[in-house]
């Protein structure tokens, strides 16, 4: 069984290569357009803290609920999760741009009226630049502070052995879960929704949290199919497939039964602050992504994995996720383009800019994984992961 995983000079430099296309692309974006620069950080930058968050919630299920069957490929969602102080760093820079994103900062700049100018007006104590650098660094040192102790610990059960460490993620995890749930929900306000600050949603902020479990989870899927394809994990059954396709068919309900709901919700009510955001969401080059977004995150896992010859076949998994993870992208695209750079725009820097933050993800996932036993030895549940059956 492997103990390892090796991160190979050819990987590191694809990762580099794909950074180096990221960093062209987005000195061509702040050349020709500052604001184009600075919403395709944004953008990018919240795909891959959003994946890491799911990878981060799904690692704390699988200890609050004791869950054995995962427990040999926990160093992936590790892993990803170790992303989440680089997005922090970006964030950070994403400060300086805010003028050029956020149109709550300079209201007088944009075409406001009365109506909304006292909307605004209302929103200021807690929509204002201050309170929002404070909210950002507090998420920040949440996140990073409950994933570096779940990371540690899990060291810890390497090196020393026995239930005591994994106590204490058990423990550790049951107060991120909550804190997350709070956090994660307010910073998708505050960086995604308040990009169009007259209008607003209670439904937001769940579907946000719900697409980064979705996500993160069949990350982590995508993840272990490949490196079974390359030999390791070869313990695995179709067991082991079966559950994770469970995992992306009941996900992706989930993310549509919220992505419905919020629509249905501000259709029905037709208050216009609500209905200005799918109107221009449904109107012109935004309709086919309107629709595409559906099809992706839903429409196609849910017919595919229903079968449940198909749910068990790896390959048919793997492209079920790819889909998703496109899907994932024109999710985001639609939520923060048209409040932003208005325009449906799809080009060479927005292309190349998501190739370097995933050369930048790829290379902080693969660099954390290689630094420990990829198999957690010493994990009082992994007899069951090693031999799961399914029942």
């Amino acid at each position: 069984m492997e103990k390892k995983f090796v991160f190979t000079p050819k990987l590191r430099y694809i990762t580099y290569a794909l950074m180096v296309v990221g960093i062209i692309a987005i000195a061509i974006a702040f050349s020709m357009d500052p604001t184009r620069g600075w919403v395709n950080l944004l953008l990018n930058n919240f795909y891959f803290l959003s994946i890491a968050i799911g990878a981060s919630f799904f690692l704390a299920l699988q200890y609050i609920t004791q869950s054995g069957w995962s427990s040999a490929f926990k160093r992936i969602p590790e892993s990803l999760s170790m992303y989440i102080p680089i997005a922090a760093v970006f964030m950070v820079l994403l400060i300086f741009g805010m003028n050029s994103l956020y149109s709550w900062i300079q209201p007088e700049r944009y075409h406001f009226d009365e109506h909304e100018l006292h909307l605004l007006e209302h929103k200021s104590p807690y929509l204002n630049v201050t309170f929002f650098i404070v909210r950002l660094v507090l998420y920040f040192a949440v996140w990073i502070f409950m994933t570096q102790m779940l990371r540690r610990f899990s060291l810890k059960e390497d090196m020393e052995g026995g239930v005591a460490w994994f106590a204490k993620s058990e423990i550790y995890s049951k107060v991120y879960i909550f804190t997350l749930a709070l956090t994660f929900s307010l910073a998708s306000f505050d960086w995604l929704m308040t990009l169009e600050p007259t209008w607003y949603s209670t439904i937001y902020s769940l579907k946000n949290f719900i697409s980064a479990f979705y996500h993160g989870s069949a990350v982590i899927v995508l993840v272990v199919l490949i490196m079974h394809t390359r030999g390791y994990f070869q313990f695995i059954t179709d067991a082991h497939w079966q559950d994770f396709s469970k995992y992306v068919f009941i996900l992706s309900i989930i993310w549509a039964y919220f992505w419905f709901s919020q629509y249905l919700l501000i259709w029905y009510a037709n208050i216009p602050e609500e209905t200005t955001y799918y109107v221009k969401r449904l109107s012109g080059s935004w309709e086919v992504n309107f629709y595409v977004n559906l099809v992706l995150n839903w429409l196609v896992p849910f017919l595919v994995l229903l079968p449940n010859y198909f749910a068990r076949k790896k390959f048919i998994l793997a492209g079920v996720i790819i889909f998703v993870m496109i899907g994932h992208y024109t999710d985001l695209f639609e939520q923060v383009i048209p409040g932003t750079l208005g325009e449906y725009r799809i080009g060479l820097v927005e292309i190349g800019t998501f190739m370097g933050f995933a050369g930048l993800f790829l290379y902080i996932f693969m660099r954390t994984l290689s630094r420990a036993s990829l198999i957690p030895e010493n994990h009082p549940l992994l007899e069951e992961s090693l031999h799961h059956t399914g029942h």
